[in-house]
């Protein structure tokens, strides 16, 4: 799937949109768009707070005027009870943009029974991303389940990223990921038919610049290697969080 298309996955994402457009809604989309073009118009909904339109490009928002005038870039925030409204609709674009892997679309290190599921993005010859998986026994002891998507930072057509292919192309996927990040040579094909560059692709679209990314059950993005004791204490206290 082309980047544009994933653009288009976190549009559909955004929560704020409202059920009928209102008047104003057409005018401002033809001055937003006439001031950034290629801009699609879907990209400009009715926002939380009465006469000002959210913006939405990828993973930056933006807020305009009524009038189609004035426009501030940054994050919204509920003043009344502290609600972080721009990031909560982050977290559900990527969400979105997750759902298209299901399980035949990722690696998976399961417990029996997992409390939480988190999806990693990693790369084979990231230091970190080895130590995370090192541990990987810890994170499913603290019930912990880690889905893997590749994002090998070096990009397509690189040798980190041929290393993704040649795991998923291997009879024992878990298998020869562990041999991999181990700096263990795999000799399986590296030529079929593979979603590294959809993974990859998944992680341009929603900001991943860096690994290991932890995307959390509820979207929210952490940014390199916790431990698994760490990591089961912060998913804890998002469940409490989301409870109230």
């Amino acid at each position: 799937m082309s980047r544009p298309a994933y653009a288009l996955l976190l549009l559909a994402a955004c929560t704020a949109c409202a059920s009928a457009e209102d008047p104003q809604l057409e005018q401002v989309r033809k001055k937003v768009m006439a001031a950034i073009p290629g801009l699609d118009k879907n990209a400009i909904q009715p926002s939380s707070a009465p006469g000002l339109y959210q913006v939405q490009k990828g993973q930056t928002f933006a807020y305009v005027t009524g009038d189609g005038r004035f426009m501030v870039q940054g994050d919204m925030v509920d003043l009344s009870n502290g609600e972080e409204i721009t990031e909560k609709q982050r977290k559900g674009a990527r969400l979105q943009v997750l759902k298209q892997f299901g399980p035949d679309g990722y690696i998976e290190f399961a417990p029996k029974s997992p409390k939480y599921v988190i999806t990693v993005f990693t790369d084979i010859d990231c230091g970190y991303c080895r130590r995370l998986h090192s541990e990987i026994k810890d994170y499913n002891a603290q019930n912990i389940a880690v889905r893997y998507l590749f994002y090998p930072r070096s990009g397509p057509d690189t040798p980190s990223f041929a290393k993704a292919e040649q795991v998923w192309c291997s009879a024992d996927r878990k298998q020869a990921l562990t041999q991999a990040k181990q700096g263990q040579p795999l000799n399986g094909p590296s030529n079929c038919a593979n979603p590294v560059l959809k993974q990859w692709q998944a992680g341009e679209a929603i900001g991943v610049n860096a690994t290991p990314i932890i995307m959390l059950p509820d979207g929210e993005m952490v940014r390199g290697y916790v431990p698994a004791a760490q990591l089961v204490k912060r998913l804890a206290e998002n469940d409490k969080v989301g409870l109230k």
